[in-house]
């Protein structure tokens, strides 16, 4: 983990309020699938770093990609950077995916919702440099959708939409279940309700699965104990029934948690 000043090579609006920007940092060097970066606004009255998961990796070129909603002052600040501009930030943090893991033979199923469908690049990446068999499964609220063609590197992609506008008309469970995925393991990222209703698919199915969750987050580092989650077990930091999403997680074994 490093706190360090990257150049922005690239920024684009990909759909309604979401964001991307590719960022040279020392950081690609050592990022996994699943985890983090803390980024710094430039109002030196915003102490606290804004954490955005990492989309794409590319440790030869050292950039990182990430891709984020604009909802807040932070997040819109960054959405009006251009290339040649600075950017602090700091990670990589997190624990990220246990892609390392996972059977070589296994058939994974990347699950994404919303903001959720980013780190799910990273994963099909990875995956892909190690042929093992992905298949995609992304939420969306409509048709507005994004980075279905990094997505697409899987060998097999579905969409789900609240609306119905594209693909199937409901949750990303419904579109597992209608198009018969089946899958050994299961990574997963996005809203609880989301990863809560796969993380009874994947029981009743008998996958592996994975969640990484999202929390608000202060220190980024596990210090604050601002985003604890509950946790099935007890955690040897706290004494309690808690687990620290920055450190602890974001990514958690589905069991380990409580959603």
């Amino acid at each position: 983990m490093v706190k360090t000043i990257g150049n922005v090579i690239f920024t684009d609006k990909l759909a309604d309020g979401i964001y991307s920007m590719t960022i040279e940092t020392e950081i690609a060097l050592s990022a996994k699938p699943g985890q983090f970066v803390s980024l710094y606004t430039k109002d030196e009255s915003k102490l606290l770093p804004r954490p955005i998961s990492i989309c794409q990796i590319n440790a030869k070129d050292m950039t990182i990609r990430v891709v984020y909603r604009a909802v807040g002052a932070g997040t819109t600040e960054f959405s009006t950077y251009k290339a040649g501009d600075k950017i602090t930030l700091m990670g990589p943090l997190g624990n990220g995916y246990p892609i390392d893991d996972i059977n070589p033979a296994s058939t994974v199923i990347l699950v994404g919702g919303g903001v959720g469908v980013p780190p799910m690049v990273a994963c099909a990446e990875e995956l892909r440099r190690r042929y093992i068999k992905t298949i995609a499964v992304m939420g969306y609220r409509s048709d507005d959708t994004f980075l279905q063609e990094e997505l697409s590197i899987a060998n097999e992609s579905y969409i789900a939409t609240d609306d119905g506008s594209l693909g199937t008309k409901g949750t990303v469970v419904d579109a597992i279940k209608l198009n018969h995925v089946k899958g050994d393991v299961i990574l997963a990222c996005g809203p609880k309700p989301m990863l809560s209703a796969v993380k009874t698919h994947a029981k009743y199915t008998d996958a592996l699965c994975y969640v990484s969750l999202e929390e608000r987050m202060a220190c980024g580092v596990g210090a604050c104990l601002g985003c604890v989650c509950e946790s099935t077990g007890i955690d040897d930091h706290s004494g309690v029934n808690n687990k620290r999403v920055c450190k602890d997680g974001p990514v958690f074994l589905a069991d380990e948690v409580k959603l």
